[in-house]
């Protein structure tokens, strides 16, 4: 597939929920969220079928967003059932890791091929800081499991925030030591439309953007910072595909309708 721009479009992410279980401060405001009815999240056999769909029109490449995706019950389903969808190339997951060290072996099993780890600092007192609530020890041994199993590479997300220096070096370090690959991400602002390229990765470069969204709420999404979305419940799967490659703007502007929480990053 192609949209107008002559750009091949090959990547589908797909928010399957909403819920996290950690509450970072630059992705969730201080008096909480409002969250999507159960009723209004997609099901398994929905998210199947558009990833079907999708797939047989060209795209090769899915990742599996949130929220956080470990926190939706029976995750470990889906996982089996995209992995088995024909043309399917690679199937990621980008996670918190807080569950990692339950799930990863399962994952793994049902042919999750890749994870990309959200940590934004190896200080403890840090990470509980920026989180919320979270334990990093549980990040670190989710991490261990990643790599006992086999995943690889393993990609860990930072959002750059107001860190000293050293706090930077440190989490370097422990990449390094690790063996991890390191990708750093500007904080950016739907919506005012302030957002920049990865640095380490393909995200954020208009110029060769190659990615759809399926939101959790059966929303597709031809750019994270737009506000145009397809819902699939209201259009159909096809012509939700259809319109939001045909629509896919050039360039990104602002998006005053989502939120990072709920939109799948």
């Amino acid at each position: 597939m192609y949209d107008h721009y002559k750009r091949p479009i090959n990547y589908l992410r797909i928010s399957v929920t909403d819920r996290c279980n950690l509450r970072c401060n630059y992705c969730m405001p201080t008096d909480g969220v409002k969250l999507m009815s159960l009723d209004d999240i997609l099901s398994f056999e929905e998210i199947e079928d558009f990833t079907r769909l999708a797939v047989s029109k060209g795209i090769n490449k899915v990742r599996l967003t949130g929220g956080e995706p470990l926190v939706r019950k029976d995750i470990i389903t889906l996982v089996k059932r995209l992995a088995a969808i024909e043309g399917l190339e690679d199937l990621s997951m980008t996670t918190n890791g807080i569950l990692l060290e339950q799930f990863a072996g399962e994952l793994k099993a049902a042919g999750l091929k890749r994870v990309n780890i959200s940590l934004d600092t190896v200080n403890p007192d840090r990470y509980c800081e920026i989180t919320r609530t979270g334990n990093i020890q549980q990040v670190f041994k989710g991490i261990e499991s990643a790599q006992k199993v086999g995943f690889d590479p393993i990609k860990i997300n930072c959002v750059l925030l107001a860190e000293p220096d050293e706090e930077i070096l440190r989490l370097k370090q422990y990449c390094t030591a690790n063996k991890l690959d390191l990708r750093f991400i500007h904080q950016m602002d739907l919506q005012n439309g302030e957002f920049s390229k990865v640095e380490g990765g393909e995200g954020g470069n208009c110029n060769r953007c190659n990615r759809i969204r399926l939101l959790a709420n059966g929303d597709v999404k031809p750019c994270l910072f737009s506000d145009l979305a397809y819902n699939i419940r209201q259009v159909g799967h096809e012509k939700a595909l259809d319109l939001s490659i045909a629509n896919k703007p050039k360039s990104g502007t602002f998006n005053k309708s989502g939120e990072f929480y709920n939109i799948g990053g």
